[in-house]
């Protein structure tokens, strides 16, 4: 569904600021690199379920009438 690609979306994104954090606190490079690309995933996954949540919606505008 598309509200769930949003939810775990939402979930990377918080997952890899913590991670980021920790990474520029502890000054480990590769903690901090994973922190952005799970932020990256998590911005894809939050655009995926929003063009999912679109395309039904159309996909119902276009049935209903």
């Amino acid at each position: 569904m598309a509200i769930d690609d949003q939810i775990e979306g939402k979930l990377d994104e918080v997952k890899g600021k913590l991670e980021e954090e920790v990474g520029k606190r502890s000054g480990d490079p590769s903690t901090e690199a994973e922190g952005l690309a799970d932020q990256f995933k998590g911005k894809a996954k939050e655009a995926l379920g929003e063009a999912k949540d679109a395309l039904n919606k159309g996909k119902e505008a276009i049935t209903n009438n």
